[in-house]
This record gives C-alpha cells, sequence and structure tokens, in this order.
C-alpha cells in the first residue's frame, strides 16, 4: 500500500531529487563540454567534422532539456501554502538551488563559447527534428545578462543573504536538505548581484515600492522572482500561464475500465516545457502495473523494488493503481495519477500474453530506483529514459522486439516510435486514444488507430 504523505510533500522530494540529479548532470555535461572544445581550433579549423557534429549536437540536447526540467520544476511552485506556509523555506532552497544550476550552466556556456565563433554559431542552428530553432543560445544569453533578469533575481539573493545562518540551522534538523545546501554554496558566487548592478532610478523606484509591499512575505517573493526568472528565459511560446493538465472526469473512469497491467501510456501535455527539443506528438510514456490486485497475482508487489522505490502520497482507495515511470526525478512506482496529469493519452497494448506480462514487469522493476537519462543513451542502463523503461522490460520477451533509431550519433526511441510501431509492427496495439485537440472523446478500435494517425501527422480538428 502506498505511504500516506501529503501531497505537497511528495512534490517536495520529487523536486530536490530532481535538481540534485540535474545539477550533476550539467556538471558533467561541463566536463564533456571542456573536453570537446578543447579539440576544436578556431585558428585551424573552421568547421566542425561530422563526429565533432553528433557530439555538439547530443551536449545540446542534454542542456536544453535538463534546463527545461529545471525551468517547468520552479515554475511549478505556485501554491500559498508551498510559498507561505510552513514548508516554504525548504521550497526556497529547492528553487534557489535550481535557478544557480540554471545560472552557473548558461554563464558556463558564454564563458567556453567567447572567443571560438565556430562554436557558437553551432549552438545556434536549428534542428528540426528536436524542435530546436534557431538562435535559442543567444536567446537564453540575453535574459541572463539583462536587467529584468537582475531584478527578478534580486528578492531570492536578498533572502538567502539575510537569512543564510536560518538556513543552515534548518538543514542541520533536516539532513535530507543537505545537497540543496551544498549547491548553493558551490555556486551562490554566480548571484552576486547588488543594487548598483540595476540600471536606471526608475527601476530602484520599483525594487522599494514592491519590497515594502510584501514586507511580510518576503519569502514568497524570493520564490516569485526566481519563477519569473523561467518566465523571462523561455519564449512565449513554450509556456501558457494558468494550464493545468488533466483529464475529464468521465475520461479518467474510461481510462479505468480500459487499462490491462503491461498497458504501454503514452502521453502529452499541451504547453509543457519539457515537451520541447524531443521529436514528435508523443514525448513521454509510463508502463502500467496494475491495481492493487493485479500487482499482487502478478507477483509485482512482492518485489523488493516495487516497495522500495514507491512514490509516496496521499492516493485514495480508487486510484491505487501504479505505474513505472522515468520522470527527472528518476525510476519511480508511481500512482497512475501521474501519467493521468496530462491533457492527451494513448494505451499501447502488447501482443503478449498475462504470464509473459508479468515476466516483462518483474524485469523493468529491476530498474527502479535508478536516475532519469538526459543524454537519452541506450547504450548504458544506469540511467534511463522513459521509453527505455518501454524497453529494457519487453525488449526480447516473445515476439516483442524494438528497433531503435538512430539520433544525434545514438540509438534511441521515441514515444512517437512507440506509437508508430503499435501502427505499423507486430508487437502492440493502439488499444485507445484520447487527444482533444484532435477529438473530442475517447476512441477504442478503428477509430482509435485514425486519431493515432492524426495525431502524428498533426492535422488538427477543424472549428
Amino acid at each position: 500500500m502506498m505511504s500516506q504523505v501529503p501531497a505537497s510533500n511528495a512534490d517536495q522530494q520529487c523536486n530536490l531529487r530532481a535538481v540534485v540529479h540535474l545539477a550533476a548532470t550539467l556538471e558533467s555535461l561541463k566536463s564533456q563540454t571542456n573536453l570537446l572544445v578543447a579539440s576544436i581550433s578556431t585558428e585551424d579549423q573552421g568547421h566542425f567534422t561530422p563526429d565533432q557534429e553528433c557530439q555538439v549536437l547530443s551536449l545540446l540536447i542534454v542542456y536544453w532539456q535538463s534546463r527545461n526540467a529545471l525551468l517547468e520544476l520552479v515554475t511549478s511552485l505556485h501554491k500559498d501554502e508551498e510559498l507561505y506556509g510552513p514548508e516554504g523555506e525548504r521550497t526556497f532552497l529547492i528553487a534557489f538551488a535550481a535557478a544557480l544550476v540554471l545560472v552557473d550552466a548558461a554563464r558556463f556556456l558564454r564563458e567556453t563559447v567567447e572567443g571560438r565563433p565556430i562554436v557558437k554559431r553551432k549552438l545556434n542552428e536549428p534542428n528540426m527534428e528536436f524542435g530546436i530553432p534557431a538562435r535559442v543560445y543567444d536567446t537564453v544569453q540575453k535574459s541572463l545578462t539583462s536587467n529584468r533578469h537582475a531584478w527578478h533575481l534580486y528578492h531570492a539573493i536578498d533572502y538567502y543573504r539575510q537569512h543564510e545562518g536560518h538556513l543552515l540551522s534548518r538543514v542541520e534538523q533536516d539532513p535530507a536538505l543537505q545537497p540543496l545546501m551544498d549547491i548553493i554554496q558551490r555556486l551562490k558566487h554566480r548571484l552576486d548581484v547588488s543594487l548598483s548592478q540595476f540600471a536606471g532610478v526608475q527601476l530602484r523606484s520599483r525594487i522599494s515600492q514592491v519590497t515594502e509591499g510584501l514586507r511580510d512575505k518576503i519569502l514568497g517573493r524570493a520564490i516569485y522572482g526566481l519563477q519569473k526568472l523561467g518566465g523571462i528565459a523561455v519564449a512565449n511560446r513554450y509556456v501558457k500561464r494558468g494550464h493545468a493538465p488533466g483529464l475529464p472526469p468521465d475520461i479518467l473512469e474510461q481510462f479505468r475500465q480500459l487499462l490491462r497491467p503491461g498497458d504501454v501510456i503514452a502521453t502529452r501535455k499541451e504547453y509543457a516545457l519539457t515537451n520541447y527539443f524531443l521529436p514528435g506528438y508523443w514525448p513521454h510514456v509510463a508502463v502500467y502495473l496494475g491495481t492493487e490486485k493485479e500487482t499482487e497475482e502478478l507477483g509485482l508487489s512482492q518485489q523488493p523494488s516495487f516497495r522500495q522505490h514507491q512514490l509516496p502520497g496521499m492516493v485514495p482507495e480508487r486510484e491505487r493503481r501504479f505505474v513505472l515511470e522515468s520522470m527527472k526525478d528518476g525510476v519511480l512506482v508511481r500512482s497512475l495519477a501521474s501519467p493521468f496529469a496530462s491533457d492527451s493519452i494513448s494505451i499501447l497494448r502488447p501482443r503478449i500474453d498475462l504470464p509473459a506480462i508479468g515476466q516483462s514487469l518483474v524485469r523493468g522493476l529491476e530498474h527502479a530506483g535508478k536516475s532519469y537519462d538526459f543524454s537519452f543513451d541506450f547504450s548504458r542502463s544506469d540511467q534511463l529514459v522513459c521509453t527505455e523503461v518501454v524497453y529494457r522490460s519487453y525488449d526480447g520477451i516473445g515476439q516483442m522486439k524494438f528497433s531503435l533509431v538512430k539520433r544525434a550519433g545514438r540509438m534511441t526511441l521515441s514515444g512517437n516510435d512507440l506509437v508508430e510501431m503499435a501502427l505499423n509492427g507486430p508487437c502492440l496495439d493502439v488499444a485507445a486514444v484520447y487527444a482533444p485537440m484532435f477529438h473530442p472523446s475517447l476512441c477504442t478500435g478503428q477509430e482509435a488507430i485514425s486519431l493515432v494517425r492524426r495525431c502524428l501527422d498533426g492535422k488538427a480538428a477543424e472549428g
């Protein structure tokens, strides 16, 4: 049975793990970038070799995906009880550490690219396959050197400076926060912003007025500033303020009735930052494990990894249905509510019998607890992207065989690839689809196949 932990605490645990993992990912990326740049002579070489082209694109994908995950995390912190309640300081440490990682990575790129025009041109090139627009590097750098950027960071920096001693004592009381404090102590010099750096008396006046008006909510103002940083650092087309992904109650109930253990759940959240720089309409997948009864019958709930890597949270009785899902905080056993927090869902059903399904799911659970793989590298299994959970659960069992696709110099498998396999291959069937941008109802059978094709083609419903 899933632990009864308040949802806000569970969300904070997810965010904490994600920030720590993303910080480590971007530190590794910096080391790889230094090695690559050192191999390029800006004087003798006016172009990239094919191998260097692949390396640069691979590093860029890791950077943009990691950055989008951090931005999405910071902008998701919007509930008053999280900002002003007893957990506000914990929320601030998560957001502040995330902002430091974001700024450090962007400034590292600027410092590395300085004096290397060939590298800068490459970072600004578009890539249609991964949805990377032209001049995205310049856009990010401009946002991080603007006065608006400094203005929105000011309150967070000021709050930390005034309360550093108290926050350090808070960490002593809650050792789980220590990795966040380690990040902050290592990178806080990256946000060394003072009032003297702000341009113009008018801007100083704005700071004074807002600070005076929110003196009793300075922590909330600090977190708001970090969120505004995220808003500045992405194009407006990437987000829609106030949009909360979710399915209508009747659609939820229909999916509950349709789902079977082993189903692959392909999902899409509209306006989500993490959609971008991923190929195709269906960017994310999860593997459905079943209800409490079904996981017991298949022997899943007896697996040590099922209990050990189960994400805690307040889960109603009817929602005690489980998925194995890799997200930015890692590969975990989660409630079905996780993939259900989406706007569009497609159910892909493996063409194998129930004993083989059980065998596949047990094999998949062996990977629970591993980190998310922002490099999308299927040659390693110590970190897994969401589609790799499906691949490592099913590939080679019965007639289940997955063909990997070469992207950015490495073999990968996208959510779209899995959906196309369900349309054209012998491994999966399209069992049900709900995609309200294309059709108002949940579809099954031939209608579901037609709807999936429309999603892949990008032909939305008229009117």
